[in-house]
């Protein structure tokens, strides 16, 4: 795997993650009774981003690890998945 490649897979994989993190512990403004004007009641709270960044990158990080191994280790290999989904 290139560095280009373990880049661009972080990238994937952090991007996922945050994804997946963002909903979490969220409370509208409604829920919360303070609707700032000139936003819409569905709007987050406090969205806590600093606190979701590190999360996430803790576990991309972890994510990353095992996935690049997997990879480098050559347990899956792409003809495997090439034979896997060419039926």
């Amino acid at each position: 795997m290139s560095i280009m490649s373990a880049i661009a897979l972080y990238g994937i994989i952090w991007f996922m993650t945050m994804f997946l993190v963002l909903p979490f512990r969220q409370k509208s403004q409604a829920e919360a009774g303070e609707v700032v004007p000139g936003t819409p009641e569905g709007a987050p709270q406090d969205a806590q981003m600093w606190r979701k960044v590190k999360l996430v990158t803790l576990i991309a990080t972890v994510a990353f690890v095992v996935i690049a191994g997997i990879i480098l280790s050559e347990v899956i290999t792409f003809e495997m998945i090439e034979r896997i989904t060419r039926g």
